[in-house]
């Protein structure tokens, strides 16, 4: 494991000489401007910044900054992070930066969204007969059920651990870096089931139980990152056949994404859970305390 982890750290600091190094390499290592990525990010962006100046003029003052603002910022910034900068070429490339890549859109950038709560600025973006239109639209019953079923805690975990494992099949996990479609479609599906889990363990659940489902996503994803780590082949043939020109071999290459998903994440998860064990508990003690 130590080994693994060093090859790891050795790889992402010889990364930009490599790139520099190797004509292939340098001539490939880029952005991605993927106007089917580029494009929501963009407008979403500028759709909150305008929700925010439309609010500020209404109260007649901007303010400092706001814990909302910082973190749908971290968010936004982290998720063209990774779905944009270089790092996404990477993990064309390397199983091992493909994963770091899921990892920050999984654990990383929805958490940081669902905690600044964007819906409301994201409407007071758009035109006012829009705005009023699609907010008459998404308390329609229906659209109010769905939302609410598909973010109870159980229902949310359960879709966000079929999204993960079922993607992560070779034969799926192949096919989306071979074909683009089916890797905006993976990237679509991690980001909004990862939007429906986080959402429901923050905002709808009980701490207690938000703590139980994030640990219980912490043990399937860890199992599923040690299968990979542990496995004695090479199962992703198609997201591994490259690993020799960065010196990995290609089963190197698949046990350290294995291992990034089983440790650094897993430790993710963990510390969510931990924080709202913890806050759990300091609510029951309040209570408590008022109740003597």
């Amino acid at each position: 494991m130590s080994a693994l982890i060093c090859i790891l750290i050795s790889l992402m600091m010889a990364a930009p000489a490599l790139a520099h190094g190797d004509d292939a390499h340098a001539s490939g290592l880029s952005w991605t401007f993927d106007p089917w990525i580029v494009l929501p990010i963009v407008v979403i962006g500028l759709l909150y910044v305008s929700g925010r100046i439309t609010l500020s003029r209404r109260a007649h003052s901007t303010g400092p900054m706001r814990w909302q603002d910082f973190f749908f910022l971290s968010g936004m910034m982290t998720l063209a992070c990774a779905l944009i900068s270089p790092l996404h070429w990477l993990g064309e490339h390397l199983f091992t930066f493909h994963m770091i890549e899921h990892e920050i859109v999984l654990a990383v950038s929805a958490p940081s969204i669902v905690l600044a709560r964007p819906v409301g600025l994201l409407l007071w973006g758009l035109p006012k007969r829009v705005r009023r239109g699609l907010g008459t639209a998404m308390r329609a019953p229906l659209v109010r059920r769905s939302w609410d079923r598909c973010t109870g805690a159980t229902s949310a975990t359960v879709i966000h651990g079929v999204a993960i494992w079922i993607w992560h099949l070779p034969l799926l996990f192949d096919a989306a870096v071979t074909e683009s479609a089916m890797h905006r479609l993976q990237h679509f599906s991690f980001f909004a089931t990862a939007i429906l889990f986080w959402w429901a363990v923050v905002w709808k659940s009980e701490r207690g139980i938000a703590a139980w489902h994030l640990f219980a996503t912490m043990i399937h994803t860890s199992i599923l990152g040690a299968l990979m780590a542990l496995a004695p082949r090479v199962l992703y043939i198609a997201q591994t056949q490259t690993a020799f020109g960065w010196g990995l071999t290609p089963l190197e290459d698949q046990q350290l994404a294995g291992m990034i998903m089983w440790v650094p994440a897993g430790t993710i998860y963990a510390g969510a859970a931990m924080t709202m064990l913890a806050l759990w508990i300091r609510g029951s003690s309040e209570r408590e305390a008022q109740n003597a």
